[in-house]
Formats: C-alpha cells, sequence, structure tokens
C-alpha cells in the first residue's frame, strides 16, 4: 500500500468549544449521541448563553450527558425530563432550557410529559435522539423499533398483531398547537451534521423569541445494539430507518409542512440483519 501524506490546511486550528468538558465519553464507538453532544454544544457557545442554559439529562444511554456539557444540568427520573424543564423554565424564564432524550425515555414511559409539555407549548427545546432500540439495557424493542426488525424482546422481528406500530412520534406531536417548529435530522454525515446543528440552533433561538416549543429529532445507528459495524450501520439506518422516519422539517412556524404525511409508515420492507 502506497504511503500517503495527510497535508494539514495552512491556518487550521482544530478546536473544542469550551461548553463540552474534556471529560471522555461513554459512548460506543460509531454511536450519534456524542456528535450529538459536540453540535448542541457548539450552538450554545455560538449563541453566546452558556450561562444561561440549563439542560435536563435523562436515562438511557445519555444519562451521564451532565459530565460533558459546562452549563447548568438536572438529573430528571426515568421519562420526566419535559416536566422538570417545564418547572426550570417558569422559574428561571430568561434560561434555555433543554433536554435530551433517547427514544425509551421520551417515548415510551416519558410519553405523557412529552405530549402535555408539547401541548402546552412549554418555551423550551427538546432534543430526541431515536436509534430504535433500547440501548442501554441490552437492546430491547422500543416504541420505535421498526416493523421486522429484531431485538432482544423481538428475536424474531416486530410483529404488528403482536407488539403494534412503531411510534412516529415526532409527526404526532406535530399535530399539537403548542409545537412550533419539528424537525427530524441525523447526524451520519457531513451534510447531515451541519443541517442538524442548523435546526438545534433555531431552535435554541425560538426560545428567545418565545415561539413555544421546538422538537428535534435526530435519527442514529446503534451498532452495538444492532450488531453491526458503524459503517454497517450507517447504511442500515439509511436503507430501514430513514424511509420510516424521513429526513426533513416536519412543522416551521407553527405550521406543518405541506407536503409532509404525517401517517405515512413503511411495513413492507425486508429487515434481516439486525441481531441476527
Amino acid at each position: 500500500m502506497a504511503n500517503l501524506d495527510i497535508v494539514k490546511p495552512e491556518n487550521l486550528v482544530y478546536t473544542k468549544t469550551k461548553v463540552l468538558t474534556d471529560a471522555i465519553m461513554h459512548y460506543c464507538p460509531g454511536c450519534g449521541h456524542g456528535t450529538a453532544h459536540r453540535i448542541v454544544a457548539e450552538v450554545i457557545d455560538e449563541l453566546g448563553i452558556q450561562d444561561k442554559t440549563i439542560g435536563i439529562a435523562p436515562v438511557g444511554c445519555s444519562v451521564l450527558a451532565y459530565n460533558y456539557f459546562d452549563v447548568d444540568f438536572q438529573e430528571a427520573a426515568h421519562g420526566r425530563a419535559p416536566a422538570l424543564a417545564t418547572a426550570a423554565k417558569r422559574l428561571n424564564p430568561d434560561c434555555f432550557v433543554f433536554t435530551y432524550q433517547g427514544d425509551g425515555d421520551l417515548a415510551a414511559i416519558g410519553t405523557a410529559e412529552t405530549i402535555h409539555a408539547c401541548n402546552r407549548g412549554e418555551n423550551i427545546t427538546m432534543i430526541f435522539v431515536n436509534n430504535g432500540i433500547y440501548g442501554m439495557t441490552g437492546g430491547q424493542m422500543a416504541p420505535t423499533t421498526l416493523v421486522g426488525m429484531k431485538s432482544a424482546t423481538t428475536p424474531y422481528g416486530r410483529n404488528v398483531a403482536l407488539n403494534g406500530y412503531p411510534l412516529r412520534i415526532t409527526e404526532l406531536l406535530a399535530t399539537l398547537p403548542g409545537t412550533y417548529f419539528v424537525t427530524r435530522q441525523s447526524v451520519h454525515t457531513p451534510t447531515a451534521v451541519r443541517k442538524a446543528k442548523v435546526a438545534i440552533k433555531q431552535a435554541f433561538e425560538n426560545q428567545k423569541l418565545q415561539k413555544g416549543l421546538s422538537f428535534v429529532e435526530i435519527v442514529s445507528s446503534c451498532n452495538s445494539g444492532w450488531k453491526m459495524t458503524p459503517v454497517q450501520a450507517n447504511q442500515w439506518m439509511e436503507e430501514n430507518m430513514f424511509p420510516n422516519y424521513p429526513i426533513g422539517d416536519i412543522k416551521v412556524n407553527g405550521q406543518i409542512v405541506e407536503k409532509v404525511d404525517i401517517n405515512r409508515i413503511v411495513v413492507d420492507h425486508p429487515l434481516t440483519v439486525v441481531n441476527k
């Protein structure tokens, strides 16, 4: 194999945003949480709101999020992050409050708190990482697990007759009058990361304008839970997750985007490679 010289462009300096701590993240290699953390931290830094930001950590893979952000943080009981964020924002209306939650925390045990916070139009930002599985506790079926997708509790694949349909909670929340901005993004490519960062920045700016609740879903892979390499997981995500959870804005300025079909769900594609 030929030796390749890596040339660093002149005057290019790689820096870590000051909003991230020096703690080493515990996430599996290939997980999207680390990238999502970075762009959230960059947005906080660029908006100059580090001393005015309050984060709410969930229960799940990102339970230790408070170790990685140099902002005020509170830990919520499982699923209760939106309720805690509501209290934090109402007690500190000039602060920027955000929750950071996975699909089990936000869309399973926390469904009630999520829906009612969104319906009330709390002036907060909710960041939702959807990898279609319970990653922290062994790879069980989550509300977002796809039809036919294998997991620790659906070894033969999710069966609609037994387990019901995947919960597209982001589309559900878009129908509520209290949500102002609802979008779905990903962080698996550089282009996707840039788009996700724009969406998160918009969500924080909406708080300053007191527009109501902004909700950003990030579709991510769980290569450990899916039993794949990071590259395989990203490809599988594109081929299987994105048809069910299409990337793009769903609700902007309080209006559902005209081209979005909030009832669309794909159930007829083969899912044969997860947890083989």
